[in-house]
């Protein structure tokens, strides 16, 4: 899911225990048909404003009302609302039919048991499962469980770089490892100039890379069994490592500690940066004023310089998946919604325009996902990304070890030491902060 949702994961505590029984759609019983030519639909936003959103999605939204003869009501709902907006409508049963929620909520929010579970019948209805690739089908529930969502979109994240900035600093190609990284930025870094941009306020985006640092390092920061493993030595080193690029490695600008709005892509937009880890940026850098040439795409760094699996991972499994209110009043044409956002047409349309990766084979493989901008995700996604851990704790993992990280980046703007035993001692905090069974 896009990380600038930080803000909204604040709002995941135990309202999500507490909401087992929740309804949405305006209805009270388990679904029905009673508003057959009408739904409501809560779109995250994708685009660099709500305005552009809409500009997207309303003439689809035409094309389906003209196709079925039924009206789709659209509100674009922001990032840092989209949350508190769903687990209000899981407990009140004010809600809409349909709604996106970014892939690494799935767990939590079926949890909840507000959403329509996808079982065969439901996924007969739009074509069926195997339509979707393998790797966005991860993303969508517990595994063992009927899936509580539908991939929409697919993101991977990638290693975008400023071709003038390594010109000018005699770099010839983008690094492969984090040694190179590390090499490469401190050739970069100086007079105002910074290699890498991050997100250190933004406790989703600290932990889609902590969470990839750890596999690369053999820790999942779960236990087979969901139980919270926050501070054995691959997830001590995976951020230990992280908040070094700042801390140790000066190649992230001190101030970058205190971003969690997109600023380290506005500076990477101004020549300010040289790279950012970011999933799926193209749309925003031309958005931005940059021209397609002037940046650069290339995978993400691993140790050994060649990504796969394991410890070769390196990016998770990002996107927006679909999910229906179990107590919608037209299930009927919630679910014929979804098949038409789903179809083969309408996945090239919508991930065209919002520069990201159809998780629908048949539109994946068209050569519009083929470029400069995409190639390097779609080959991410099926070869080297994982998915965040699909436990109904997800969300508050995000918000505990998302907030350890933003407070150590924080140390690091300061001067403060961060060592292995600082690491490990916020890490220990956050784990005490989790739910007890």
């Amino acid at each position: 899911m896009r990380s600038i949702r930080a803000a909204a994961v604040g709002a995941v505590t135990m309202s999500l225990a507490l909401a087992a029984s929740a309804c949405g759609g305006g209805s009270s019983g388990g679904g029905s048909n009673d508003s057959p030519k009408e739904l409501t639909y809560w779109a995250s936003n994708q685009g660099a404003s709500v305005e552009v959103d809409k500009k997207v999605l309303q003439p689809e939204l035409d094309k389906f009302e003209k196709e079925t003869g039924i009206k789709v009501k659209l509100e674009v709902v922001p990032w840092s609302d989209l949350l508190n907006r769903i687990l209000t409508a899981t407990t009140s049963g004010q809600g809409p039919d349909i709604l996106n929620i970014g892939n690494t909520w799935s767990a939590s929010l079926q949890a909840t048991g507000a959403l329509l579970p996808w079982d065969a019948k439901n996924f007969d209805k739009i074509g069926g499962k195997d339509r979707f690739v393998e790797s966005a089908l991860g993303s969508t529930g517990v595994e063992g469980q009927d899936p509580a969502a539908v991939p929409l979109y697919s993101m991977a994240y990638a290693l975008y770089y400023n071709k003038q900035m390594f010109a000018d600093a005699g770099v010839t190609k983008p690094p492969a490892t984090w040694d190179e990284l590390v090499e490469t930025g401190k050739k970069i870094s100086g007079d105002g100039k910074w290699a890498l941009g991050a997100e250190g306020s933004n406790l989703s985006n600290n932990i889609h890379q902590v969470f990839v640092l750890g596999k690369q390092h053999g820790a999942d920061f779960f236990t087979a069994d969901g139980k919270p493993d926050f501070t054995s030595d691959g997830a001590v080193a995976a951020v230990k490592q992280y908040v070094d690029l700042m801390a140790k490695d000066k190649v992230i600008a001190p101030g970058n500690a205190e971003y969690a709005q997109n600023q380290s892509l506005s500076d990477f937009a101004k020549g300010k940066t040289a790279m950012v880890l970011w999933q799926t940026a193209s749309a925003t850098f031309k958005t931005m004023g940059m021209k397609e040439d002037e940046w650069g795409v290339a995978p993400a760094p691993v140790a050994s310089g060649t990504p796969g699996a394991g410890q070769a991972t390196n990016s998770m499994v990002a996107g927006i998946n679909m999910a229906v209110f179990k107590n919608t009043d037209n299930v009927d044409g919630a679910t014929t919604f979804v098949k038409f956002m789903t179809s083969d047409a309408e996945q090239k349309i919508l991930n065209e325009a919002y520069g990201s990766i159809p998780p629908v084979k048949a539109a994946q493989s068209d050569p519009a996902f083929n470029t400069q901008a995409t190639a390097v995700l779609r080959e991410t996604l099926a070869t080297s990304a994982a998915a965040l851990p699909q436990v109904p704790d997800e969300s508050q993992f995000e918000t505990a070890v998302g907030t350890a990280v933003k407070e150590l980046f924080a140390d690091a703007a300061a001067g403060r030491a961060v060592t292995a035993e600082s690491v490990k001692e916020k890490l220990a905090k956050a784990q005490q902060q989790m739910p007890t069974k």
